[in-house]
């Protein structure tokens, strides 16, 4: 290929890649500012308005949740339960996560150490860093465990894995197959861990 082209291609998909993460914060704000992101009765208001694109909303919600560290990404997994059903709040749960974490992935990978360390706390990110200086192929499948499970630092974990020489093959494996139980105990939890302490207090 050209040189030349190729830089006006890499170019082409650098500016993609900046208005792509430009939309999602301006969009992460409008859906902050009427109370989408922080309240699940508003949530549940905007994806029922919305009969058709209901659906492509919550994933986005979803994503966006996952994309910014600073906002709840546990509202919309028991929102998803909530206002779509078991299996198809399960579905559109897992497609926003599984997403949504390639998406942090990329952008750790893309941006660096200094953008990671801003939002991962000190402790955590040197705790991990030094499994994987000692052990990459260790660290991998401590990775890999600890995504199976619905209590992990699902979100440091990935800013923290992005930083690490993981293949985009293993950690997409990784995410998709993970993400399975994780989100079906964690969505469990969140419906019905309520029921479940009242009647054991009650009797």
């Amino acid at each position: 290929m050209n040189p030349e082209l190729a830089k006006l291609i890499k170019r082409i998909f650098n500016i993609i890649s900046i208005l792509g993460i430009l939309a999602t914060v301006l969009g992460a704000v409008y859906l902050y500012r009427i109370g989408a992101l922080t309240n699940q009765a508003v949530l549940k208001d905007l994806v029922l308005a919305h009969k058709i694109l209901g659906p492509f909303i919550f994933v986005s919600i979803t994503m966006i949740g996952i994309i910014i560290p600073i906002i709840p990404g546990g509202l919309s997994q028991a929102a998803g339960v909530l206002i779509f059903g078991p299996v198809m709040g399960f579905v559109y749960n897992y497609i926003g996560i599984c997403f949504g974490s390639l998406g942090l992935f990329y952008v750790g990978r893309r941006y660096g150490t200094v953008l990671i360390r801003t939002f991962v706390k000190e402790k955590t990110y040197e705790r991990f860093m030094g499994i994987y200086e000692r052990s990459n192929r260790r660290f991998d499948w401590i990775f890999f465990a600890l995504i199976c499970s619905p209590i992990a630092p699902d979100d440091a974990l990935v800013m923290i894995s992005s930083q690490t020489k993981m293949t985009y093959k293993f950690f997409i494996f990784t995410i998709f197959v993970g993400k399975i139980p994780s989100i079906l105990a964690y969505s469990y939890v969140l419906i019905y861990g309520g029921e479940l302490v009242k009647k054991l207090i009650g009797g």
